[in-house]
């Protein structure tokens, strides 16, 4: 590698490192407490448990457990309704006061057999809503999430140059050697450079796959232009209809069409997952990669007949698939803590890194200075 190559890689890594440090140590900080967001969640008594009761009928129909969340909360309309993986015999309806609605929302937990409110959570509250909004968005929406995505991307550019960058010079040490004898910035050197070899492909998943989550909101909104419009082309000139069919059937409507999927979640009319006509009911696979794959079926909302169902795009494939392996909430407590000692070795990387850039600065300011008063002694 010539000098030339190397100033211009050791450029690139120093701005692009720097600009994007702070806001990568917010995210890794606020991201910790985020993969552990259930255990916290029962820790702080926020989750609510599912009574244990002699049931050995069926299961309350989707219209009971909707009009007791309307009971619950007159006024608010049903935005979604989805259930925890690991509590199958509950129901969950977000509300708001309208379905455009950017805050304001409620939760109403049912219990499945008996169509019985077991409590309301709360939303935006608490530790864990403000970990999540400073991991999201910055508490700034849409903008607050494409400026997050860019810092990610500097990043992976980081990263990038940090190998090409340092590849050459550590190929000089043994894997792990730290040079403890030759003064402590070296050996913070040595710490920030083994370390980041470490994390080095977790970081590199993970960093993308944030950057694709940031773009999530406008992948939703190409999809809704791209296909939804064309599935719902019918009804485009239509007023929303005033009555709405049963829930119970649409969903009946929804199985049937996919028999080998099961049901993920519903969208109600008018989300952004649906259309002011459709129920936008969302199927999905049981097996650990396709239960995480879901496939819209769009069900008229006044007479409870399929309308359209179609796989989704590759772009929204991709988001799907990235999730889990940005979240590491697909295997268990064993990855959970995988992930979390990958993300405080992460926060090492970012705080020596900064620390060396730190301290090289305050030792450039007096050498510079001194050559600026010999040459005008001379």
């Amino acid at each position: 590698m010539t000098q030339s190559s190397i100033r211009t890689w050791a450029w690139v890594h120093k701005w692009s490192s720097l600009v994007c440090t702070v806001f990568m140590l917010l995210l890794c900080l606020t991201g910790l407490p985020l993969i552990f967001h259930h255990e916290i969640g029962d820790w702080l008594g926020n989750h609510i448990e599912t009574p244990h009761i002699d049931h050995q009928g069926p299961l309350a129909s989707m219209d009971a457990m909707l009009a007791a969340a309307k009971t619950k909360q007159p006024g608010m309309v049903p935005l979604y309704m989805y259930r925890e993986e690991d509590e199958p015999l509950q129901w969950v309806i977000s509300m708001a006061k309208t379905t455009t609605a950017e805050s304001g929302f409620k939760q109403v937990v049912l219990d499945a057999r008996t169509a019985q409110v077991l409590g309301e959570p709360p939303v935006e509250e608490g530790f864990m809503y403000i970990m999540f909004k400073l991991h999201v968005d910055l508490f700034a929406g849409l903008p607050g999430m494409l400026f997050l995505g860019l810092m990610g991307f500097l990043l992976l550019v980081a990263i990038v140059s940090g190998v090409v960058l340092y590849a050459p010079f550590m190929r000089k040490l043994a894997f792990g050697e730290i040079r403890r004898q030759r003064g402590e910035k070296l050996k913070r050197l040595d710490v920030h450079n083994f370390l980041g070899i470490v994390i080095l492909s977790w970081a590199l998943v993970v960093a993308a796959t944030g950057v694709i989550n940031a773009w999530s909101d406008l992948l939703i909104k190409y999809w809704q232009f791209d296909q939804m419009s064309q599935m719902i082309a019918p009804y485009k000139n239509l007023p929303p209809p005033e009555k709405f069919a049963s829930l119970q059937a649409s969903v009946q409507v929804a199985q049937q069409t996919e028999p080998d999927m099961q049901l993920g979640f519903i969208a109600f009319p008018g989300t952004a997952y649906a259309s002011p006509h459709h129920y936008g009911i969302f199927m999905r696979g049981d097996s650990p990669i396709t239960k995480r794959l879901f496939k819209p079926v769009l069900v008229d909302a006044r007479t409870a007949t399929l309308t359209d169902s179609r796989d989704l795009p590759w772009y929204l494939v991709a988001l799907l698939v990235s999730q889990p392996l940005h979240f590491g909430d697909y295997g268990g407590m064993t990855l959970k803590w995988l992930w979390a000692v990958l993300d405080v070795i992460t926060i090492i990387v970012l705080w020596t890194g900064l620390m060396l850039w730190w301290k090289k600065r305050h030792q450039y300011v007096p050498d510079i200075r001194s050559r600026i008063t010999l040459s005008e002694a001379y």
